[in-house]
């Protein structure tokens, strides 16, 4: 063992978040007993081509995250996994973006910068052809998002997932999709 393998994270570790496929690494500054202080929030997912650990979920189209804002300023990653073609995705993304909603199909590999406060979601997984890889970074030690789901139709809320902390309480409280629930409910 080296002096440093605890700063090399690959796999799942006893921190990582209930995900709907592989994590290939998640931390924020308070995992590995404060290994990691002073960092941003990561998250690196495999995205296969079907849904994981969500039973009722059949398609990725089934489900979403719904509408919200951060505290502090997000990066979001989606890329391709073609060595021929790193552009191409292999997926279609769907990601709304702003208050009024403004909906962007995503195809090709790419980095999407989210100002503090700023709007953004319903993020969906239209289809995948070939597994991608999606990296979130939010510029903060804690992770800090309030839930905006008056912003999509009352009919479509249950198709959403949501997630509520540190903007009126430190409690983390997720409101699962209808398609989630039974998994991760």
């Amino acid at each position: 063992m080296g002096n440093y393998d605890e700063y090399i994270i690959s796999g799942s570790r006893p921190w990582h978040p209930a995900g709907t496929g592989q994590q290939i690494a998640w931390w924020n500054h308070t995992n590995n007993n404060g290994l990691y202080a002073g960092s941003h929030q990561y998250h690196v997912h495999w995205v296969g081509k079907t849904p994981e650990n969500m039973p009722l979920a059949k398609d990725w189209g089934d489900t979403g995250h719904g509408p919200h804002t951060h505290k502090y300023p997000e990066v979001v990653m989606h890329l391709g996994t073609d060595p021929d073609n790193p552009l191409d995705l292999g997926a279609e993304v769907e990601f709304y973006l702003g208050p009024e909603m403004e909906s962007h199909l995503l195809t090709t590999s790419n980095a999407v910068y989210l100002p503090a406060e700023f709007v953004h979601g319903p993020w969906i997984i239209r289809r995948v052809t070939r597994p991608f890889i999606v990296v979130t970074v939010e510029q903060a030690e804690e992770h800090a998002e309030k839930s905006r789901p008056e912003l999509v139709p009352e009919k479509d809320r249950e198709k959403y997932m949501y997630i509520d902390q540190n903007y009126d309480s430190p409690e983390r409280v997720v409101k699962l999709a209808e398609k989630m629930k039974k998994e991760w409910g």
